[in-house]
């Protein structure tokens, strides 16, 4: 807690600077603006609103829950041709093709996760599922993720997330899948499910918990609030959950929401996003090394103005972290689980 040191992550097979001393130093670099308070309800000019027009001249449907549609500008599509023939092992290109949609959580603009109710948050849940298991029957990684807060590159405040299908294992994947299938063969137990039980009884990077599910400042976070969420039982992918528990990860993923947003009481931005067994023609395959889980990635350090940059020695040598996961987690567990905007309700 109080000197450097390096810690390994065996899911990404490399190391974390971990230097907490260096949280105490003066803050002389970039303030952020914190997110507007102030965002209506229903905006006919915003592309994600119920009745809106799009950029492609769609108008969406008057939505009362979820709505999922194509993304008008997809960094992915069905067609594309194959790249050329390369002259040079060094200058190599491969066929990427894929899906890209969106998904808005609520039509409402102005209400984020944390303050929907446990089954709007239920309605996503198994909207993610249904997203996963239909795409996956045709393509090998169905990436769901969720960027939140202009400070992540979010571009429009409205409850929504993105759902990539590839045809292809990106790199993250491609790594998980290694570091999952070496811990199996060597300990006859898949990784995260025995990471998960180790954590369950050592406590001390514990934030929130239930019958199915917990959520821990993984060990070898990054992010100064990093935080891993975890089923209980081994589940290889999302649309394997059961009826209980979906339910169950409403509630979990609410707790650690609001005690994300309580933690300095502004609408917590982060970068979030679901890995589970790889689908198309891996589910012929066993992929029992597998275990479910959801990375969330949130920037800020020290308040709601002052995030922490991954620069110089984190892009050029390893990560660097300035405070320990043990003090993260214990910061975010003691937080209240009442929303600060409804304290006074």
């Amino acid at each position: 807690a109080e000197h450097q040191h390096a810690r390994y992550n065996p899911l990404r097979d490399d190391w974390v600077l971990v230097s907490a001393h260096r949280v105490k130093r003066p803050w002389q670099g970039q303030l952020e603006k914190p997110p507007p308070e102030d965002v209506p309800r229903w905006d006919p000019n915003n592309p994600l609103c119920p009745g809106a027009t799009r950029a492609n001249g769609e108008v969406n449907p008057q939505y009362e829950g979820t709505f999922v549609f194509p993304n008008d500008f997809p960094a992915l599509q069905p067609n594309a041709p194959e790249p050329g023939a390369s002259d040079h092992p060094l200058f190599r290109a491969a066929a990427a093709r894929g899906v890209c949609k969106v998904m808005c959580f609520h039509p409402w603009s102005d209400l984020t996760l944390p303050l929907m109710s446990l089954a709007e948050i239920r309605a996503v849940i198994d909207a993610w599922a249904e997203l996963a298991a239909e795409l996956g029957a045709s393509y090998p990684w169905v990436q769901i993720f969720e960027n939140k807060g202009a400070m992540m590159g979010c571009s429009n405040p409205h409850p929504h997330c993105q759902v990539w299908a590839s045809s292809f294992l990106p790199n993250e994947a491609r790594l998980e899948d290694r570091t999952q299938r070496q811990h199996l063969s060597q300990r006859g137990v898949p990784m995260l499910l025995e990471y998960a039980e180790q954590e369950a009884r050592r406590k001390e990077r514990l934030v929130v918990e239930n019958a199915d599910w917990l959520v821990v400042v993984p060990y070898w976070a990054t992010w100064p609030y990093q935080t891993l969420l975890l089923p209980r039982r081994h589940v290889c992918r999302l649309q394997d959950l059961r009826e209980g528990e979906r339910d169950s990860l409403a509630s979990i993923m609410q707790r650690l929401l609001i005690k994300y947003d309580n933690l300095f009481e502004v609408s917590f931005p982060y970068s979030m996003g679901w890995h589970g067994a790889p689908t198309g023609p891996y589910l012929e395959e066993d992929c029992g090394h597998w275990q479910l889980h959801a990375h969330y990635y949130p920037p800020l350090l020290r308040s709601a103005t002052v995030r922490k940059f991954m620069v110089g020695y984190e892009m050029l040598a390893q990560a660097q972290r300035d405070l320990t996961p043990e003090q993260a987690a214990e910061r975010l567990r003691s937080l209240p689980e009442v929303h600060y905007k409804r304290r006074a309700m």
